[in-house]
């Protein structure tokens, strides 16, 4: 066995002990079938207010330029499925958003696996991402063999779903590369472009960001297009439905990740509890979650639009 191989193995056997469900490793190298997808995409205005994606475009197609001498991009997912889901006849936040920021939980851990790598390995340099800088994750998770992007662009697993995060470490260190997912497992299906209430799923595996609901209850800071109203489902903060209507999210199984359990409060909130959400609440029940990003005043507001 070969000095790349051991490393290989070594590092990804211990990605699965610190958690992660699946890894996969490939070539730093430039994205050339993204690059075209992308500008296109961009100048579709698909993007909406959501300009910071148009910032450090070469960066997000070159990972050598994100981290000088890189040779390898780890690409992980982690499991955030919860065992427990809020009531029905509630107002809704996404999954992902249940438990703590799961930027802070995911980066944590790949700085652990950092450290490992540089214990048992040797002097390797690199950096730690979890959707918090220019790289194409989904991109590189198909590339690295993880999955596939599914109509609702989102990464795909035969018999685990689309409910996980993704990350990556990129590092000036070189591996065995995995081959990439080439089979996509969609087939004919078009549930989740059939769900979307804003039709932001569009036919051609594409999605326009400036109709999606997530995009507006979370990134958009105006006043919600009135033409919007009664088209979000009850849907405060992020959205799930292209996942939950998804039959291969039926293979999804809860996350036994602690810091991801859902604040005591939150799965019994009735949507007058919601209505009558005062700022100390909302810092209590999300002190530490991803729902912060939209602050107090941007909550109210999602509230407001659809109560």
């Amino acid at each position: 066995m070969s000095q790349k191989t051991k490393h290989t193995n070594l590092i990804k056997a211990e990605a699965l002990r610190l958690g992660f469900t699946s890894i996969g490793i490939s070539k730093a190298d430039f994205l050339e079938e993204e690059a075209p997808k992308f500008e296109k995409w961009l100048k579709e205005g698909y993007q909406g207010d959501m300009y910071y994606l148009e910032n450090n475009f070469d960066k997000r197609l070159d990972p050598r330029l994100l981290v000088e001498g890189s040779k390898s991009v780890i690409s992980l997912s982690y499991n955030y499925y919860p065992k427990d889901i809020q009531n029905s006849d509630t107002y809704k936040i996404a999954k992902f958003a249940y438990g703590e920021d799961y930027h802070q939980v995911i980066k944590s851990k790949l700085q652990v696996l950092m450290e490992f790598i540089q214990t048992n390995i040797g002097e390797v340099n690199g950096r730690a991402f979890t959707d918090s800088a220019p790289v194409m994750e989904r991109a590189w998770a198909t590339k690295s063999g993880l999955g596939w992007q599914g109509k609702n662009s989102l990464l795909l697993q035969k018999n685990k779903g689309s409910f996980f995060f993704l990350a990556e470490l990129i590092i000036d260190l070189e591996l065995d590369y995995d081959l990439p997912f080439k089979t996509n497992h969609c087939g004919s299906c078009t549930r989740c472009i059939d769900a979307c209430p804003t039709q932001a799923i569009l036919p051609n595996n594409t999605i326009n960001g400036s109709k999606c609901i997530s995009y507006f209850t979370i990134e958009f800071k105006n006043e919600l297009p009135q033409e919007l109203k009664g088209k979000f489902s009850d849907w405060i903060f992020g959205c799930d439905i292209c996942q939950d209507v998804c039959p291969w999210n039926s293979f999804s199984i809860p996350h036994t990740e602690p810091l991801f359990k859902p604040h005591s409060d939150l799965l019994s909130l009735t949507k007058k509890d919601w209505e009558e959400i005062t700022e100390d609440v909302f810092r209590n029940v999300f002190k530490k979650s991803a729902v912060k990003r939209t602050n107090f005043s941007g909550l109210s507001r999602n509230i407001k639009f659809i109560s």
